[in-house]
Parts: structure tokens; C-alpha cells; sequence
């Protein structure tokens, strides 16, 4: 099973894949803290044995690591470090407009939506990593 984490100041939305080119949105985990968090991540995630997490990084338009992507490898460090999980992170620039896409075309109303578009964030995010050449997908870089 993969993990991908789309990591935002008030949620971290969690999708899933078993490795095919297709992922799904899971849940979604109000923000508490990077270490409460992870011990969140931990407890709902480990029965489903990961053998990898791939964390969304939204760089700037300019390819720039900014304020979000420090705290989104935060919580892909510490995940990492307490569980000893491969993390790997991959750029997610557009993830969030193209899960309101998805989810719009699928007749979710932008009001029912915003209970889903984290968790359907990070399934897209999951997607363009297993898209990604590479013998185990893509992605910026490797912690």
C-alpha cells in the first residue's frame, strides 16, 4: 500500500494506492501540531502496512520551496523518523484545483466538496507519482 499526504495549515488530506495507477481519497486529519499529527498518521495508517508515503510539496510557481513546503517536510521528516517508512515527496502545485475538477465533474457541489478536496488532493498527488518515470515512481526527492 501506498500513502500520500497532501499537507495543509488546517487538514492533511491522506489518499491510498495499492500500486496501480490509481488512487483514492481516504480521509482527511484536522491539523494539531507536526508531532500529533504524526501520531494521528501513525495510528489510523499502520494496519495498512505502507510500504511507501509520498508527501505533496507545493512548491512556488517558480519551482521555489516556500512556507508550505518546509512544514509539508515537516510532517514527511517526522513520519519518516518515527515510523521508518520511505518518504518521498512530489510536486503538487495544481493538486487542489484538479481535485475540485474531478470532484465537480463526478456532481459534488462546491459546498459538499470541501469535506473531500484535501483527501481527493492527495490521491491526485499519489496519481502523478505513480506516473512518474522511475522504478517506483517519481517525485522531487527522498528523505
Amino acid at each position: 500500500m501506498i500513502i500520500a499526504l497532501d499537507v495543509g495549515t488546517k487538514t492533511i488530506g491522506v489518499a491510498r494506492s495499492h500500486g496501480v495507477a490509481f488512487a483514492e481519497p481516504w480521509f482527511t486529519l484536522a491539523r494539531a501540531g507536526v508531532q500529533k499529527d504524526v501520531a494521528q498518521l501513525v495510528q489510523r495508517v499502520r494496519a495498512a502496512h505502507p510500504t511507501q508515503v509520498v508527501v505533496g510539496l507545493p512548491l512556488e510557481l517558480d519551482g521555489a520551496e516556500g512556507r508550505s513546503c518546509r512544514l509539508a517536510r515537516q510532517v514527511g521528516d517526522a513520519l519518516a523518523a518515527a515510523t521508518g517508512w520511505p518518504v518521498a515527496y512530489q510536486d503538487e502545485r495544481w493538486s487542489t484545483l484538479e481535485a475540485a475538477d474531478r470532484l465537480h465533474a463526478t456532481g459534488w457541489s462546491a459546498r459538499d466538496q470541501k469535506s473531500q478536496i484535501d483527501a481527493a488532493a492527495a490521491a491526485v498527488i499519489l496519481e502523478a507519482w505513480l506516473r512518474a518515470p522511475g522504478p517506483s515512481g517519481g517525485g522531487v526527492s527522498s528523505s
